[in-house]
């Protein structure tokens, strides 16, 4: 498999756990990597048993991606930390600006990778990590043709109202999601600043939309 279908893959791993949401996710009391297995479980059979889904019906995709993502992603923070530095400068609608366009680019990326995903399984690895640690590294093996797929999480225990597990960032043999948008965007700002990024990921989310 090349670097590109890989990129695929983890994206649609992402989104893995987002489609497999359920009241439980909030659970306090839930482990990071108990979270990571169980969603992974359970969008893995949704992929093997969702006719629709199965054939790639990414409409259906979206909509069950764009429905459920939130529970499982702290995605203010994802894309503060892609955005870099220049989330600080930008104006509160700016930041709404690029939140909303960052989640539109990411949803339809996973429906997208996730339409070519089968005959995959996830296995968790040992959580090295003390019981009271509120930020967890959860590393995984995506098995299945070729070689071993490296897959990491970073996720954070967050308090209050929905306490529980929630990923911010992912891990691809090495590449992590966030670092590689971040140079990405920094370039982008650098050139036509904040609204130039805002601008050019609308752009780009209109041209995904039409070639759907």
């Amino acid at each position: 498999m090349n670097r590109r279908f890989l990129g695929r893959l983890a994206a649609s791993l992402l989104a893995a756990c987002a489609l497999g949401a359920t009241g439980l996710v909030h659970a306090a009391d839930e482990t990071p990597d108990g979270l990571v297995q169980r969603l992974s479980n359970e969008v893995l059979e949704s992929l093997r048993t969702d006719k629709s889904v199965k054939a790639g019906d990414i409409e259906k995709i979206i909509v069950l991606v764009d429905r459920t993502i939130m529970p499982n992603v702290n995605f203010r923070r994802m894309t503060a930390a892609a955005v870099g530095p220049g989330w600080r400068q930008a104006s509160p609608e700016q930041q709404k600006r690029l939140q909303d366009e960052f989640k539109t680019l990411l949803v339809r990326t996973y429906a997208g990778a996730l339409a070519q995903v089968s005959d995959q399984n996830i296995v968790v690895k040992p959580l090295r990590a003390a019981a009271d640690d509120k930020d967890v590294l959860v590393r995984t093996e995506v098995r299945g043709r070729g070689d071993p797929i490296q897959l990491d999480y970073r996720l954070e225990k967050t308090p209050g109202q929905g306490a529980g597990w929630k990923i911010y960032n992912l891990n691809v043999l090495g590449a992590w999601l966030v670092e590689t948008y971040r140079s990405q965007f920094a370039q982008e700002i650098n050139a036509r600043g904040i609204d130039g990024l805002i601008d050019t990921l609308s752009a780009r989310n209109k041209s995904n939309a039409s070639k759907r």
